[in-house]
Parts: C-alpha cells; sequence; structure tokens
C-alpha cells in the first residue's frame, strides 16, 4: 500500500494553492523518510506556515528542505522546527525565515542529532532576540561555522560578537558575515580538534569491525556551556560522546574518539547484570568504577590486544602522590602488566585486581569488592575528597561516567529502550502485479505499514476505454525525487551545498508529423548533412599503404623498392602496411534552455526561438542517428532554487523512435534559465556513459537569470564553476548561444573556445548540426 497526497485531502485544501506543485516534488521524497504520522505532521507544519503570512517563500523552503532534515535528525524534529519559525516571526522578516529552513539540512547534518538541532533551533532565538541583525549573514555563512565549531562553540563565537557590537550595526554585520578581524579570531580561538559529524561513520564501522554488530554513537552538546563538556555515557544502549576531542598529549582527537568508543563498547558487550548501587556513597561507587574499567578492558583486550596501547596512549604522563594521582596510577597498572609502581596502596590494588581476574573476570562483583577495598585502605591514609571534586579532577578522557553499570531502582535493566525498533522507517519495495493483485484488498494494511509496495507498471480495469489504465483515468502526473545540488557563491567564494533542486517532469507529447516536416522542409540541408554523414560514419579497420612503419610487408611497395634498386635508383623505404581502427568513442548530450524568451519571434519571421530550436535539434538528432553515436537530448527551465525543472526528451539507451519525436514535437518553452543546477543533472547522465569523450551541447538564447537572484553576476559565476566540475571529471562543455549580447559574458563562463555565437537565429537549424559535425571529428 503506497500512501500519496490525496490521503490528506483535507490538510491540502488549507494550504496555499501557490506552493502545490513544490508539495508534490517533495512529498515523494518525503514519503521515503517519514511514517504516516510524520507525514501529516509535515503537511501541517505546510498549512501553519501558510497561515503565518510570511509568504510563500517561508513554505517553499519549508516543504523543500524537511525531507532532507528529517532524514538526518528524524521526523520528531518536525515539530520544533515549526515552533522556530512562529518565534521568530515576531523578531524577523519572513526572508530569515526562509533562509534558516534553507540552510537547516547542513545544521542538521553537522550536528548530527536531533537533541543538537533543538538547541540549536533555541540558539537561533536567543540570537534573534539579542542581535536580529546578525542572523542573516550568520545563516550565510553556516557552513563555514559548523564546518570548524561545535555547537558550543558556535554559540559562544555568536554571543561574544552579539554583546561586542550591540550598538554598532555595521560592525555586527561584518562580525556575522565573517568579515572582520576580530570575528575570524574568536572563532579561530573557539576552534576544536576533530569534531564527531567528520568521523562518526568510521567509528561505526570501527565498532563493527571489532564486534561484528551495530553500536548507536550520537554526539552530546557538553561543551554548550562550558569549554570542557560532559564526560561520554551510555544511555538506553545508545553510546553518547562529545560532538569534539581536541589533541591529548600528541595524540590526535580521531583517536581519542576510537578509545572512547571502544571502551564504551566493551562496557555494553561485557557487562551482563548491572551492579547494585544501594547504601553506596558517590565516592564508592566511584572507586568501584575504576575496577569495572580496567574489568571491562581486560576483557577487551583479550580478544583485540591491540587495544591495550591504544588506551595506555591516553593516560598522563606526569605521577602524582595525590588521591587522584594514586587512583590514575592504580587505573593504568591493573591495564598495563609491565608497569611497576612504588606505592604500596598501588601495589596491592593492582596486585588484588590480577589475582581476581584469574577466576572471576567475567564477573563484575570483583570490581565492587575491590572497590570498596581500595577505597577502605586510602581512606586510613588519605582525605578524599567529594566525587564531584575527583571526576572534575581525573584526567583519563576516553573514560566515561559509569552511570551504565549501576542498577537503581528507577532504572531497571528490563526497560531499556529498543533502539532498533524506535527508528525503523518504511520500507518502499517494488512488486510484480500478481503480488500487488493478491495483497490489494489486505484488510491489516494501513498507514503505518512497514513495507510500502510499488507498482511499476500500468494498471488496466474492465469496462474502462481500450488502452486507458486506471493512472491515466485517475492519477496525477508522477513527480521525480528531488535532486539536491550545490551552487557557487562568488561574493564568499564557497558551495551553498544542496542549493538548489531539479525535478525532472513529463514531456508533454506533440504530433510525430511536425517532426516528420522538418525533414521536408530542410530538404535541401538534409542532403548536404547526409554527405558529412557519410563521411564521419565509422569504418571499422582500415589499411593504410605505403608506411614507413607497420604490422606487415606492403608486397606491392616491396616489389616496387627492388625493382628501382636493380636499376640502381634510390628506393622508397615506404614499403609497411599499417592497419588503423577507425571508430568513434563518443558520447552527447544537447541541453537545451526552455526559458519564457524562446517563445518570442525572430525578426520578420513568424517562427519562435522554441520552433527554430525544435527544427534544429530534429536535424541534429536525425544526424547523430546516421553517425550512430550514443546520444541524449534533455531540455530545462526554472522558477527560482527550488524548482529547476527538467524534461528528458530522448535518453541514451533509447532509440530515435516515434516516441522520441512526439515529446521533441511537445516542446514547450516558459520560466527562467538556472544553468548551473542543470548543467549538474546533466552531467550524472554522462557520467555513467562508458565513452571516453563526452561532451555537454548547451543551447541558449540568453544568459544564466532566476526569478529568485537579483545579482546578474550570481549564477554566471555558479555556471562557470560548474563548466570547471564537468571538466574534472572528464565531460567536455560547448555552448551555442543565440544572444546577439553575450560577448559580455559567454566568453568567461565557457572560456575561449568554448562557444559559437549565432548572429542570424533563423540560421540555427543549419549552425547546430554543423556545430556537432566540427567538434567531433
Amino acid at each position: 500500500m503506497s500512501v500519496n497526497l490525496e490521503d490528506y485531502r483535507e490538510i491540502l485544501e488549507k494550504i496555499s494553492p501557490d506552493v502545490h506543485d513544490t508539495l508534490a516534488a517533495s512529498f515523494a521524497e518525503a514519503a521515503q523518510v517519514m511514517s504516516a504520522s510524520g507525514l501529516r505532521n509535515y503537511l501541517e507544519g505546510a498549512r501553519a506556515l501558510t497561515e503565518l503570512g510570511r509568504g510563500t517563500d517561508v513554505v517553499v523552503s519549508y516543504l523543500q528542505e524537511m525531507p532532507v532534515v528529517a532524514k538526518e535528525a528524524g521526523e520528531d524534529v518536525i515539530g520544533d522546527v515549526i515552533g522556530a519559525a512562529f518565534k521568530l516571526s515576531s523578531m524577523t522578516s519572513g526572508a530569515v525565515i526562509s533562509l534558516l529552513f534553507s540552510t537547516l539540512p547542513i545544521a542538521a547534518r553537522r550536528l548530527g542529532d536531533a537533541e543538537l538541532l533543538r538547541d540549536y533551533l533555541g540558539f537561533v532565538h536567543q540570537l534573534s532576540a539579542k542581535a536580529a541583525r546578525g542572523l542573516r549573514p550568520m545563516l550565510n555563512r553556516l557552513d563555514v561555522l559548523l564546518g570548524q565549531l561545535t555547537l558550543g562553540g558556535l554559540r559562544r563565537w555568536a554571543m561574544w560578537g552579539a554583546q561586542a557590537h550591540a550598538r554598532d550595526l555595521k560592525a555586527l554585520q561584518a562580525y556575522f558575515d565573517l568579515q572582520s578581524a576580530d570575528s575570524l579570531a574568536i572563532l579561530q580561538q573557539e576552534r576544536r580538534g576533530t569534531l564527531f559529524v567528520d568521523i562518526h561513520r568510521r567509528l561505526n564501522f570501527y565498532l563493527r569491525a571489532f564486534w561484528g554488530r551495530d553500536f548507536f554513537i550520537r554526539p552530546t552538546s557538553g561543551d554548550f556551556e562550558t569549554r570542557e563538556g560532559l564526560r561520554p555515557y551510555i544511555e538506553h544502549q545508545i553510546i553518547y560522546v562529545p560532538d569534539a576531542y581536541d589533541n591529548f598529549q600528541a595524540v590526535p582527537g580521531s583517536e581519542v574518539y576510537r578509545a572512547t568508543v571502544a571502551h564504551l563498547a566493551a562496557h555494553i558487550v561485557h557487562t551482563q547484570t548491572r551492579l547494585s548501587a544501594e547504601a553506596l556513597t558517590p565516592v564508592q561507587m566511584l572507586f568501584i568504577a575504576l575496577f569495572e574499567d580496567a574489568r571491562i578492558e581486560t576483557l577487551a583486550i583479550q580478544e583485540f590486544p591491540g587495544l591495550r596501547q591504544l588506551w595506555l596512549r591516553l593516560f598522563p604522563q606526569e605521577l602524582k602522590d595525590d588521591v587522584v594521582g594514586l587512583i590514575e596510577r592504580a587505573a593504568r597498572g591493573m591495564l598495563d602488566p609491565h608497569y611497576q609502581d612504588e606505592h604500596e596502596l598501588v601495589q596491592a590494588a593492582v596486585a588484588a585486581f590480577h589475582t581476581r581476574a584469574q577466576t572471576d573476570l567475567r564477573n563484575n562483583q570483583m570490581s565492587w569488592d575491590l572497590g570498596i577495598e581500595f577505597y577502605n585502605k586510602l581512606a586510613t591514609t588519605y582525605v578524599i575528597p567529594n566525587a564531584y571534586q575527583l571526576e572534575k579532577q581525573l584526567t583519563i578522557p576516553y573514560r566515561d561516567d559509569n552511570r551504565f553499570i549501576w542498577a537503581f531502582q528507577e532504572n531497571i535493566w528490563e526497560q531499556e529502550v529498543d533502539y532498533i525498533a524506535a527508528t525503523r522507517h518504511q520500507i518502499r519495495r517494488k512488486v510484480s502485479v500478481m503480488e500487488m493483485v493478491d495483497e490489494i484488498d489486505c484488510e491489516l494494511a494501513g498507514d503505518d505499514a512497514q513495507e510500502i509496495w510499488v507498482l511499476e507498471t500500468e494498471f488496466f480495469r474492465d469496462g474502462d476505454p481500450v488502452g486507458v489504465s486506471i493512472n491515466q483515468l485517475e492519477g496525477k502526473e508522477p513527480v521525480s525525487e528531488p535532486f539536491h545540488y550545490p551552487e557557487w557563491d562568488y561574493q564568499i567564494q564557497l558551495s551553498r551545498p544542496d542549493w538548489a533542486t531539479v525535478l525532472e517532469k513529463r514531456v508533454p507529447k506533440g504530433e510525430i508529423q511536425i517532426i516528420d516536416q522538418v525533414l521536408e522542409e530542410y530538404r535541401p540541408l538534409a542532403g548536404r548533412i547526409r554527405h558529412i554523414i557519410d563521411a564521419m560514419q565509422p569504418q571499422g579497420v582500415i589499411r593504410l599503404r605505403r608506411q614507413e612503419e607497420g604490422d606487415e610487408i606492403d608486397l606491392e611497395a616491396a616489389i616496387r623498392a627492388m625493382v628501382d634498386i636493380r636499376m640502381g635508383y634510390m628506393p622508397d623505404s615506404r614499403i609497411n602496411l599499417r592497419h588503423v581502427r577507425k571508430t568513434r568513442d563518443l558520447a552527447v548530450l544537447v541541453l537545451l534552455d526552455l526559458s519564457e524568451s524562446t517563445n518570442e519571434t525572430v525578426g520578420e519571421s513568424d517562427k519562435t526561438i522554441i520552433q527554430l530550436a525544435k527544427e534544429a535539434t530534429t536535424l541534429l538528432s536525425w544526424a547523430i542517428n546516421g553517425i550512430g553515436d550514443p546520444f541524449a537530448i534533455h531540455g530545462f527551465a526554472s522558477d527560482g532554487r527550488h524548482d529547476v525543472q527538467y524534461f528528458r526528451f530522448k535518453d541514451f539507451d533509447e532509440s530515435y523512435s516515434d516516441e522520441v519525436k512526439a515529446r521533441l514535437a511537445g516542446m514547450r518553452g516558459g520560466l527562467s534559465t538556472r544553468m548551473g543546477a542543470a548543467m549538474r543533472h546533466a552531467a550524472s547522465f554522462l557520467a555513467k556513459c562508458p565513452q571516453r569523450k563526452r561532451l555537454l551541447l548547451l543551447v541558449s538564447d540568453g544568459e544564466p537569470a532566476d526569478i529568485d537572484v537579483r545579482d546578474p553576476q550570481y549564477l554566471r559565476h555558479d555556471t562557470k564553476k560548474a563548466v570547471e566540475e564537468l571538466s574534472k571529471i572528464g565531460i567536455t562543455t560547448y555552448c551555442l548561444t543565440l544572444d546577439p549580447h553575450a560577448d559580455e559574458y559567454v566568453s568567461r563562463i565557457f572560456g575561449v573556445g568554448g562557444y559559437t555565437i549565432v548572429d542570424h537565429v533563423q540560421r540555427l537549424p543549419e549552425k547546430l548540426p554543423a556545430l556537432f559535425m566540427g567538434l567531433t571529428k
């Protein structure tokens, strides 16, 4: 049973009609990462934002970005996001709220946890109250800031700037835009060594390689208020670690992370029962935990001996004689069999541990007994500080707070949360017709079903018109899943991740006769193209005679040389024959600009630019099809960065059939020209082609532009960046422009020799095939 928008009709009617197209496109992505209740909350959020009255951009940004946020942080954050938007609505503009939604995937990806994302939303609200003018520039720089700072570091950096420049709005904006010296200085001061978000995937694989199972690792916002942060801990079978680690005694932060997660995973693997905390003081519990840490580490080292060296590198080098120093020395002695200590109490504690470990290592009762014994002996000689002071002074960074090992009345072992079941998402599975028929009337299937079945083929029903499917009668126009691409911002010299969204739309079909008439109208031109096609046909293996070097002797040339020698003449040394393989190793994708300006007529002609483009593409398709090169024909138009519409008239694996001709005949123009995103999407198809030479041939009638961009240089620089990105992966880009004023910008985008300007648009049907022949000789 699949979930579709019609199931939420009562909510849809309350959402602004202006955003229904975006909603339809985003819903497919949302349905893959959200449950039925999550989808309802998602749509309810859109309805609430519509009623907020801050414009459609806010609603569009929300609809577009929330599926990505839910995928990264879980669908439970939807309500928090909507709440944050309503709080901000009384303090800032709709454009800033829209920017918050647009950058929320960056925050979700970098923070990596729902709780941290909630803290981030709270921080944004707090900053809007203190320095609302700094919110927009900060959000514009969020990818840079969260790439170097933890959430706590970001908060301290922001609050310092808000307080220092509270009365100077110009300096405030420069600070939050990373344009001032003090902003960069505080940023450098708050930077941490290794961020959890940069290493968490490797940590998961690291633990899986040890124990052959998954462990769930989450970051904490421990340094949100203080520089030191919280200690690691385990709760509900989930490992929580600080969101950043600095280097420790020349040990990289990444190694500290490995030691930490290995220690906590050893707790989970080797703790069978919990220790009773009844009648124990916090200090006694700390001493017992000292021996429990050594017990589970010893068990882990027996399986993986290399862990010993990893953990020993993180013990303090300085030997202190106070209570804290003795505890740390005892911990080292229990882990290192070669460690020798002069203190009698430390020697006794280490010896007692190794003795009990020979028989009771898998019984955590030994930790309870040895911990109390060590505490009693130490208390007779030293004044032992309270537990809080002891924990604060301990300098073994990878060990946790050991809350996991204790059994309290309110924390029963059997009440642990099944994390896997709690985070399981619905599965989408493609099925056959018979599987769908067998289960179509299942009474137990609902919106909370564990599987969603999808039937890819059309379904026909008795009594309906012949050849007309249920989908054609009752269904809606299918919309592809959104494709997110970065966009280059030349002002900050960085790519905005997932900034533009490409939506593949179904191509309307036209009359095939329109395409057939093109060849009739351009019969003389088609005849000239035919001669060029014949010359460009792959010839397979050909033999080249009279070569100085080759694969075999050319007998005719050799005989002629012998005759010359006999007659006393200088012989011709070119007596070899060489075999040359003449093949074409090329794939080409023609990308057509289908913006609104293509509907304009050309000069005194009654033909529009889109008609001429249609005719030129028809001739080009006929020519390439005759040569035999694999080719595709796609088109694009845009309605803002959230809706870059992409049309596939012909794909590489399709033949030039009547179906393709019908799509070409239905070509229409409209909207704007966001080239960069369309080119990156086109490159995703070309990159899959096995051919050595891959060409993207762009046909446009103007410069890059869109309705949501005021700076004319912005999209020009992004398109130039897209050309560079395609070049790095082996795709050549060439532009055929119909803009008579293109000299002002086209060379800076596509480079010298990377474009052709067609001054007389009427000659486009002639120029396009000729250009292709010239580029691919």
